[in-house]
């Protein structure tokens, strides 16, 4: 593993003002950018622009793009219009992109006014393209060469363009239309014999995005075929530019986390946790307590409904939290299953009938497991009866549970929501809701209460 000198931001605060400036930009040229980027965020405004205008303008974009936006709109502020101009056009296209959509629409314009000819070309194409859609992040910087050219023309271009490539591991083929023909690894250029045809060594083998397909498809893409960077064409087949996957390793962690805050019945946050405000906290968190206030309702009054039930046998109280949290957890446990799997597409729309069926039967041996561990319990507590009542209560509820776990996120999806809208306090309410409905009707049934 390499190593980096390290030392502490009192250090870089005590150079600053010093203004030993010439030792500073020593240090810190051994410093990779991610390690400057987490550097400036622990110092002042002023000590941000000392440091990182010392940075070297090609480093100093790099730094850049590992900030997060807050910090990225202050010193967006604090550099003038020469500095921004500079560290925009050293972004890559798809990190100036990114900024660009995070930014108000009048700063966008302002930014935009900045650019060269062919980098406002490029940023007005990328951002043309519809949200999280592949082609706001895709990058047009990539190399093409033509089937008709021999390998030897076709290194000798990739030495070429390759300085400015996103990546040369693989190289694309197009025709003089620009229309993608195939995808070569840059292996197999080197390996073949010079005289050769680009054509001789393409098999069309390739997997490609369309620039308007959602970036969660990219995504799936990249990880199910191992792939280090994917073709990006139009609706007419030209390509139009890659992702890579750095890029969609960004994307993934930020679905990941918008996964996890939905199953826990919050709104997604925009930012970090540590960088939201109480206030916004509050706003994502309170709608979905509140509609659930309203389902719980119904636990309620379904309880009170029972009260001749439950005033004839009064053990029948003592296992209700316990049956009730066996359904909730057996139905989180079934829709967390589900929504990954559909998220990594490992399970599609088609398959609800063959996973309804497995769920049933995993469901069912759990149920019976837990009923054997409960009815010990109430039969040394409470007798047979009430251990029969609530023994078959757990099988049937446990079954009730996984299924509404599983079946959720296909009813949503089917209607175009977001599966991991099915979350964890949603499924627990419903699946409670449900069980005490089955409890009292199974007791009042098998006691002869009524």
């Amino acid at each position: 593993m390499t190593t980096f000198p390290s030392t502490n931001v009192e250090d870089v605060r005590t150079l600053v003002a010093d203004r030993q400036l010439a030792e500073l930009r020593a240090m810190l040229a051994f410093w990779p950018e991610p390690e400057v980027a987490d550097l400036l965020m622990e110092l002042n405004p002023t000590e941000q622009m000392v440091v990182f205008r010392l940075l070297p303008r090609q480093i100093s974009s790099e730094v850049f793009t590992h900030l997060d936006t807050d910090q990225q709109n202050e010193l967006l502020t604090q550099l003038n219009s020469e500095e921004t101009r500079h560290l925009l056009a050293n972004l890559s296209p798809d990190d100036r992109t990114q900024l660009f959509e995070e930014l108000p629409g009048q700063a966008t314009q302002k930014l935009l006014n900045l650019l060269g000819p062919e980098d406002l070309r490029e940023a007005r194409q990328l951002l043309g393209y519809p949200e999280e859609s592949v082609g706001r992040l895709m990058t047009p910087d990539y190399v093409a060469v033509r089937p008709t050219w021999t390998i030897a023309q076709a290194l000798h271009h990739i030495r070429t363009r390759g300085r400015d490539s996103e990546t040369i591991n693989t190289i694309y083929v197009t025709d003089t239309r620009w229309r993608f023909l195939d995808a070569i690894d840059l292996r197999r250029f080197i390996m073949a014999e010079p005289e050769q045809t680009v054509e001789q060594i393409m098999d069309r083998a390739y997997i490609v995005l369309s620039a308007f397909d959602d970036r969660e498809q990219a995504v799936r893409a990249l990880r199910r075929y191992d792939l280090a960077s994917l073709p990006v064409v139009d609706s007419d087949g030209v390509l139009v530019g890659i992702v890579t996957f750095d890029d969609l390793i960004d994307v993934a962690d930020e679905e990941t986390t918008e996964d996890f805050h939905k199953s826990a019945a919050v709104a997604p946050l925009r930012a970090s946790y540590s960088e939201t405000g109480i206030g916004e906290l509050v706003m994502k968190r309170a709608p979905w307590l509140i509609v659930l206030v309203f389902v719980n309702i119904f636990s309620g009054a379904i309880i009170a409904a029972f009260e001749e039930t439950i005033a004839a046998v009064v053990a029948l109280v003592f296992f209700l939290p316990l049956l009730i949290a066996s359904s909730g957890n057996a139905g989180s446990q079934s829709a967390t299953l589900m929504v990954r799997a559909m998220a990594m597409g490992d399970i599609k729309m088609s398959d609800w009938a063959r996973s309804l069926r497995k769920e049933v039967l995993v469901s069912a041996l759990l149920g019976i497991s837990m009923a054997v561990a409960v009815w010990l319990v109430a039969f040394f507590r409470t007798g047979s009866e009430v251990a029969l009542v609530v023994s078959l209560t757990m099988i049937i509820i446990v079954i009730v549970g996984s299924l509404i776990g599983t079946v959720l996120p296909f009813i949503l999806s089917r209607f175009g929501m977001d599966p991991a809208t099915a979350s964890g306090p949603l499924i627990t309410s419903l699946s409670d809701i449900a069980g005490v409905l089955i409890y009292f009707s199974l007791a009042t049934w098998l006691l002869g209460i009524l």
